[in-house]
């Protein structure tokens, strides 16, 4: 007698599911048994659900293909659903199987009862529980095929006693999920109105997003030919920054002043494949003109004076052609130039002088950088790791950049590179995490070794919720609970039987980061770096300014005055 869950199994191996994420349950009792009798998909035991969802939504992201999490009842799949949120939000395929009370005593309050359609609901493209046999493939199938054509995330609700039942007859169709590429681009009079804005442009920057993947080479003829600045948003950084005579860096809060002036300085600022959120990043009284592969998305950060749909390299390609008339490159040399010496006063923060303690973040950050491998796939947490990763980790092409950057939740660096690892064994994974975010997940440091995955995990420990004191000092609060006592992460990684190196003196931090780097299996590197480190946004408001002086002002009268003399020494030094 075949089950539903081993119905389930089958439809999975045919969409070429290769593991599934999760924690074991009572509920999921009739999944593990069909998973293990097939021996076709492997079960990554983790030691949070939340980490399964991460885990899976990088694997996706990484491999271009449907990934799965599983949680049991109630409290287990409830802890999916930071995870899941985040992998709606990155736009990567997830089917998360939801495991859920014996169905005879829904509405009985039971034990773990929960409504998680209602709780999916939000964070899912496709919600559905499977009550019947006959539901099977059908809903799972259709589910597959939700999460694949709208880049998000399906849940599939299964009763553990319903997966035990007898599934009826229907067949499994060969081809159980259908992963589409149509060619979109603008029409010809689309692009003709859009080139009649740009031709019309004296100053045009480009603000490119992750949208601009595939187009590097078609976005270095557009830039030459409208003789524009180009600024990226951080998740096109990867895409972008490398081999780019027109790059001028990233904007927002943690951009540089160079791309954010060359957005305000525009007449026409061209938006590709970015769904930039922060409004007080986009000029005000320049033409905005935006291309993007989801329609929904044109005209809801700024006022757009023209936005057509199609996929950013289809429609440079076809655009180039209506571009006119000569430029003045003035535009552009300002900005290419301005980065340049932003980029050379941040390189000159990236050092360490032998015994002059905590490490500066930024070294350990170029460190980093400068000698991982040519592929290497980074994930940081969110807060200053994802600040210095911005600033400091050189993309070329080959590298990989993933991190909380639509949804910016703590803690997602760790799960998010078990998923990269467990689904290409044999690449460099380097996890940049904060402190925090770090001790938030950090028992499943623990799946690391039990699968021994060769995760390098880079600690930031400042001993504080560091992006947050900067926030609460920007705006003239005195930090509080920001403190963060933390042990020795790296004797905490040794009990685990993972190996564990701890950094004090800047002298002893590139040989470490070499030694991490050469080891086999995972590492844990714990590099006690300056909690005072200022990481300031491109532009500083009137009110940031004044917030701030309210702060150091308040810091006196508290008797904190040693701190404000600490943060001067920190960033006066260079």
């Amino acid at each position: 007698m075949r089950t539903i869950a081993e119905a389930v199994v089958e439809v999975l191996i045919k969409a070429g599911v290769k593991r599934i994420y999760g924690i074991v349950g009572d509920s999921l009792n009739n999944m593990l048994d069909a998973i293990r009798k097939n021996g076709q998909i492997e079960w990554i035991h983790v030691r949070h659900e939340e980490v399964a969802a991460f885990a899976a939504g990088a694997e996706a992201l990484l491999e271009g293909s449907l990934a799965v999490c599983a949680g049991s009842s109630g409290p287990g799949n409830l802890h999916l659903i930071n995870g899941l949120y985040d992998c709606n939000r990155n736009r990567v395929p997830v089917l998360a199987i939801a495991a859920h009370i014996p169905s005879d005593e829904f509405g009985t309050e039971y034990f773990q009862a929960t409504h998680p359609e209602q709780i999916f609901a939000e964070c899912s493209h496709y919600c559905e529980v499977i009550t019947t046999p006959r539901q099977i493939p059908s809903i799972v199938t259709i589910a597959i095929q939700q999460a694949i054509a709208n880049k998000g995330v399906s849940v599939i609700v299964l009763p553990g006693d319903v997966a035990g039942l007898a599934a009826e007859k229907n067949p499994i169709p060969e081809q159980v999920s259908h992963n589409s590429h149509p060619l979109v681009y603008p029409s010809e009079a689309e692009l003709e109105k859009l080139a009649a804005y740009l031709n019309n442009g004296k100053r045009i920057t480009l603000f490119c997003g992750a949208g601009c993947r595939d187009a590097h080479a078609e976005l270095m003829a557009l830039c030459n030919r409208l003789k524009s600045p180009m600024v990226a948003a951080l998740r096109g950084k990867e895409f972008l920054e490398f081999d780019n005579p027109y790059y001028v860096g990233l904007t927002g809060l943690i951009g540089y002043s160079s791309a954010y002036h060359a957005i305000m300085d525009c007449d026409v600022l061209l938006m590709l494949g970015t769904d930039f959120p922060y409004r007080q990043f986009y000029p005000e009284h320049a033409a905005v003109l935006q291309v993007d592969i989801n329609p929904s998305h044109l005209g809801r950060r700024t006022h757009v004076a023209y936005g057509v749909c199609g996929d950013v390299r289809l429609t440079v390609e076809r655009l180039l052609p209506y571009l006119t008339g000569e430029r003045d490159p003035s535009h552009l040399q300002q900005y290419v130039t301005q980065y340049a010496k932003v980029r050379e006063d941040l390189d000159a923060h990236a050092a360490g002088k032998p015994g002059r303690t905590p490490i500066h973040p930024q070294y350990l950050a170029k460190l980093v950088s400068d000698l991982a491998s040519e592929d290497a796939m980074f994930t940081c947490d969110v807060g200053t790791p994802t600040v210095w990763s911005a600033r400091y980790l050189q993309m070329n092409g080959k590298r990989r950049l993933l991190g909380s950057f639509n949804h910016g939740t703590m803690a997602n660096a760790l799960p998010q590179a078990i998923g990269v690892q467990a689904a290409q064994r044999g690449r460099q994974v380097v996890s940049l995490c904060g402190d925090g975010g770090l001790a938030m997940l950090m028992g499943d440091l623990l799946t690391l070794k039990q699968y021994n995955l060769p995760v390098k995990v880079v600690v930031f420990n400042n001993g504080a919720l560091g992006f947050v004191e900067l926030e609460m000092k920007a705006a003239g609060f005195l930090e509080t609970g920001t403190t963060l006592v933390n042990p020795n992460f790296a004797e905490v990684a040794a009990a685990m039987g993972i190996t564990g190196i701890r950094v004090e003196d800047p002298a002893d931090l590139e040989q470490a980061v070499a030694r991490a780097f050469r080891e086999e299996g995972p590492v844990l590197l714990d590099v006690v770096v300056n909690r005072q480190e200022l990481s300031m946004p491109p532009n500083i408001t009137f009110k940031q300014a004044q917030g701030f002086s309210l702060w150091m002002m308040k810091a006196v009268l508290s008797g904190r005055g040693d701190e404000l003399i600490e943060l001067a020494r920190t960033n006066l030094i260079h």
